[in-house]
């Protein structure tokens, strides 16, 4: 049976006599599965509408239709209310969510600095965003932007906290990612599979991970504040590794 209204596909009959238990589970599965596909698809629609809306100054429409978006996220992935993660987009075809769902974020943090009475939303938000902003390739552009946010903001210790957690929770070959401006970059896949395959087998290439990690989080921030000096790391970086294939 469908639910004409929704175009959504639920079963509602009983097995009839002769078939199995099995098939009706399998059928509701499927209706289960077709469903979420179905809401996986109408989500552009939102986020769209949310855009246009915030380009009119509409803030408070465009946070219902955001938060309408992230809502059908979480029917999809079957979480419950704010705990989307970027574990849920680990499939290749749907890591190209992470941006969207990062600028949202970005969206409804500035939305719900405008009221104290969204203090609490704008908090949760902050926390989404800095697990969510490290992993796109927005995060050098988006981190300059909560900095000068923050300055002018209603609830600046709210913003400041999101920025010292994406900064904790930026991607571990930290140089290298905010070069090339992205964790998923070729050539951070590839000095990332040189650290595992060679450097940690040596006790001299354990020892320079260890000082990697000490000091290149405070080289990737000025990368990230410096965007001139992008192109000569990358340069290097290149150079490093034809070295090292």
């Amino acid at each position: 049976m469908s639910d004409e209204k929704n175009n959504n596909p639920i079963i509602t009959e009983k097995p009839a006599a002769g078939k199995g238990k099995g098939s009706y589970l399998m059928a509701l599965e499927k209706a289960k599965e077709d469903r979420k596909v179905k809401l996986w698809h109408s989500r552009l629609s939102f986020t769209k509408k949310g855009h246009a809306l915030m380009q009119d100054k509409l803030f408070s429409e465009a946070a219902v239709v955001y938060e309408k978006y992230l809502k059908i996220l979480e029917l999809v992935f079957e979480c419950k209310g704010g705990q989307l993660t970027p574990e849920h987009f680990k499939e290749s075809a749907r890591t190209a969510e992470l941006s969207v769902v990062t600028s949202v974020y970005w969206d409804l943090l500035r939305i719900y600095d405008t009221s104290d009475a969204y203090g609490d939303r704008q908090r949760k938000v902050a926390n989404q965003l800095g697990l969510f902003a490290p992993l796109t390739p927005l995060f050098p552009d988006l981190l300059k932007k909560a900095q000068v946010f923050q300055r002018q903001c209603r609830h600046p210790e709210i913003v400041k906290s999101f920025i010292a957690k994406a900064t904790k929770e930026r991607p571990r070959c930290f140089i290298a990612t905010s070069a090339f401006e992205s964790a998923q970059a070729i050539e951070v896949q590839t000095l990332r599979h040189f650290r595992d395959t060679h450097l940690k087998k040596s006790n001299l290439g354990r020892k320079f991970i260890i000082l990697y990690y000490k000091y290149s989080p405070k080289i990737a921030c000025a990368l990230d504040k410096h965007d001139y000096l992008k192109r000569p790391v990358r340069r290097a970086l290149r150079f490093l590794i034809k070295c090292v294939s």
